[in-house]
């Protein structure tokens, strides 16, 4: 077995097992209830029929939370809770005044937030650090998110997706929905006898403003929920069973592609079958080892199309493969340091995450056929790529001090023939008071290139050693929110598992902003928002690399509309001069009904023609639109222009779009069109450092069926292709396909 392999495996369960400390007790601050046992079976069909809701625990949800603070609920709703061996249960009864109103559309899950809907906020592990969010439209579309209080910043994780049951209905006064969540899609505390959990029915009720309704008051000067949420004890021989889960797919997929462009017919490629695996095992409610071999990460959802023509560092692009989102919420750190996706084309992995008592535990280990990672710098970063395997490993330690603190530990480790890159260090969260939060974290890293990439990137050459520090706080209640940060990263750290484009520098930042709100829930504006900050940053040397102020005005109000208006001067230094920036950066957006969301941006700013050291003008604009015509289909368009100006003429124009079509034919079923076309144009007379064609264009298209039964369980039929042109060498070329590829996936989800 490989020493990296045996030393995270080792060290994972050597923290697994010394844990074993209870959870601490919690304030009995928050209000406590006894959930009861159901009495019979349920059967989840959108209707509140069954004997077994008469004993249920019910809610009144009374009470807005936002936008208005803890004011009377503007509609009645009903919530009724109650639990077996193997689930918890959840039904609501959400009255309307005007029921044609409802905003309810089918569609993939996930993809709801801006309907009406209900569901439920838990906290398993009574720890009021992590939790889920299980929300439900009226049509019975689920949402599921994973929420981590101990992040940096509050995160709410919609990439998370777990298997549980749901129906809703409309009918001539409102909806109902049922809700069935097995205990296999949770992880909670490991014991025998009754358990308190937190738990919370929640409403959301979107009209011309998007008001948020709960059964309590919620203190909008306390910035952590999870720690308001009302205490249900019971559970009593909760079980997840087997807790086994196990996914195999069958993928495959032919690609014809171009050997020349921009001649030549496309060449038939040949059909490539995969059979992967991958397995989930709950070795207790609280602690889940799972692993995969060959496993299909194809990318079925197309990335969100980026430009990066004025862009000094990498894109940043987030991770979407099952595997490394599963426990992913255990790697999270105040510096992006384990972003999975960097694993870019693993042949196998195993990962253990989980929490007994006050200790969290994450490990992962996959062996990568692919080594990739970012050669970071003060000004700008380059990607490279070695055609060896690595093996990727991480490990991840927290311990909860008190009702709300943290203290944390990382290791991460890539390994190759000649390439070796480890980072280790501690961090930690601490809360002085409900609205204040401190993080801070301390690194250590140790690498090692090829020579090539060393001689190549002006590395250093053998084994070199760098730091890494951050420091935040911040402040938010609901009227005031002021936050300073102060983070230093010499030049040689690495940290080639994670997101880290940016090294040897010193950052000092520090802001404040003010809320007023509307007393009146009738008002024209719900929220009126005045800030401003002021940041540093420093190279290695001590140039200032960037010294900006800025200030902004924001304003939410009628047809959930928000606008905001941000000014600011930056000083920015490249390749030895220091330019004087002005910049304006406006956003609107609103829905002015409930099928129609529209969205403009805008930033006319003074910028920096990289290539040539010389000052520019910067007009970026970024409209957007979302229409759901009727139930059943929607529409979305998105476009992205950048121009740069300079003295002599226009420098050049890239232009972006995507527009994008759905048609759910039932809710687990729906077809798919995506066009992605870029034009970028060029004045070739204005570039003297480097050779540029006038005109590049780029088109990828992608359709796509997708049958999903659960997250698991799934069906994809699908075609893409990518076709270029532009100028090469003189002549025009038209739009060319240069690779077309057919696809298709199935996987199934075996639960024991």
């Amino acid at each position: 077995m490989d020493r990296t392999v045996r030393f995270f495996l080792n060290a994972a369960l050597i923290l697994g097992f010394a844990g074993s400390a209870p959870a601490a007790e919690k304030p009995a601050g928050n209000p406590r209830f006894d959930i009861p046992r159901a009495s019979s079976e349920v059967t989840i069909d959108g209707r509140i029929d069954e004997a077994a809701w008469q004993g249920a625990i019910t809610f009144d949800l009374a009470t807005e939370i936002d936008p208005g603070k803890n004011v009377p609920a503007p509609v009645k709703t009903t919530a009724w809770l109650m639990y077996d061996e193997g689930h918890l249960y959840a039904a609501f009864r959400a009255e309307d005044p005007d029921p044609r109103a409802i905003r309810a559309h089918l569609a993939d899950r996930d993809t709801t937030f801006r309907d009406d809907f209900v569901g439920l906020m838990l906290d398993t592990y009574n720890d009021e650090r992590r939790g889920y969010e299980f929300f439900v439209n009226p049509l019975g579309v689920q949402m599921d998110l994973a929420m981590d209080e101990t992040a940096a910043e509050e995160e709410e994780d919609a990439a998370w997706d777990a298997i549980w049951r749901s129906a809703g209905r409309i009918d001539e006064t409102g909806y109902t929905v049922e809700i069935a969540i097995p205990y296999t899609s949770l992880r909670f505390q490991r014991s025998a006898g009754a358990q308190t959990w937190g738990v919370m029915p929640f409403r959301s009720y979107p009209r011309s403003r998007r008001h948020q309704i709960a059964p309590i008051p919620i203190d909008p000067d306390n910035s952590c929920l999870l720690c308001q949420l009302p205490k249900m004890t019971g559970f009593d021989g909760a079980t997840p069973g087997r807790n086994l889960e196990i996914d195999p797919t069958v993928t495959a997929a032919r690609t014809d592609a171009q050997r020349s462009f921009p001649e030549g017919d496309l060449e038939e490629g040949s059909v490539d079958t995969d059979l992967g695996v991958t397995a989930r095992w709950g070795i207790t409610p609280n602690l889940v080892l799972s692993g995969t071999v060959n496993p299909d990460f194809s990318q079925v959802e197309a990335d969100v199309a980026q430009l990066d023509v004025t862009s000094q560092f990498a894109l940043f692009f987030p991770e979407k493969r099952p595997f490394f989102l599963e426990g992913g919420d255990f790697f999270s750190t105040p510096l992006n340091i384990v972003h999975t996706r960097t694993v870019s084309d693993p042949s196998w992995g195993v990962k253990l995450t989980g929490k007994e008592g006050q200790n969290g535990l994450g490990v992962f280990v996959a062996q990568d056929d692919v080594t990739s990672f970012l050669i970071p710098g003060d000004q700008f970063s380059q990607a490279t790529t070695l055609r060896q395997e690595s093996t990727d490993a991480a490990l991840r330690y927290r311990r909860d001090l008190g009702s709300s603190s943290t203290l944390g530990a990382l290791v991460t480790h890539r390994e190759g023939d000649d390439y070796a890159n480890s980072v280790f260090g501690l961090d930690g969260q601490f809360r002085p008071t409900d609205s204040d939060r401190i993080t801070v974290q301390a690194l250590g890293s140790r690498s090692e290139y090829p020579g090539a990439v060393a001689a190549g990137f002006a590395q250093p050459e053998g084994s070199f050693d760098g730091s890494a520090v951050r420091v935040g706080y911040t402040h938010g209640d609901r009227n005031w929110e002021w936050y300073a940060r102060y983070e230093d990263i010499s030049p040689d750290f690495r940290a080639d598992l994670g997101f880290l484009p940016r090294v040897g520098t010193t950052v000092y930042l520090g802001g404040l902003e003010h809320n007023w709100w509307a007393e009146d829930s009738k008002s024209w504006y719900t929220r009126f928002g005045v800030g401003g900050d002021w940041d540093q940053t420093e190279g290695a040397d001590g140039t200032v690399l960037e010294r900006e102020l800025e200030f902004w005005v924001n304003l939410s109000g009628s047809y959930q509309s928000y606008s905001m208006i941000d000014v600011g001067q930056r000083d920015r230094f490249w390749n030895g001069v220091t330019f004087d920036q002005k910049f304006v950066n406006v956003w609107f957006e609103m829905r002015p009904t409930g099928a129609l969301f529209l969205g403009l941006g805008g930033t006319v700013a003074d910028t920096i023609d990289f290539d040539h050291t010389r000052a520019g003008k910067l007009l970026r604009l970024d409209p957007s639109i979302a229409w759901n015509v009727g139930k059943r289909l929607k529409l979305t368009l998105d476009h992205h222009l950048q121009r740069v100006d300079i003295d002599e003429g226009e420098l050049l124009e890239a232009n972006l779009s995507q527009l994008g079509a759905v048609y759910q034919i039932n809710i687990r079923t729906f077809v798919r069109a995506i066009f992605q076309y870029s034009d970028l144009s060029r004045d070739t007379v204005l570039y003297t450092a480097r050779e540029v064609e006038p005109e590049d264009e780029e088109l990828f298209t992608q359709l796509l069926f997708s049958y999903k039964l659960n997250p698991q369980t799934v069906l994809f039929l699908g075609y893409s292709d990518n076709q270029l042109g532009g100028t090469v060498e003189g002549d025009t070329i038209r739009l060319t396909r240069t690779d077309r590829t057919l696809f298709f996936k199935v996987g199934y989800a075996l639960v024991m």
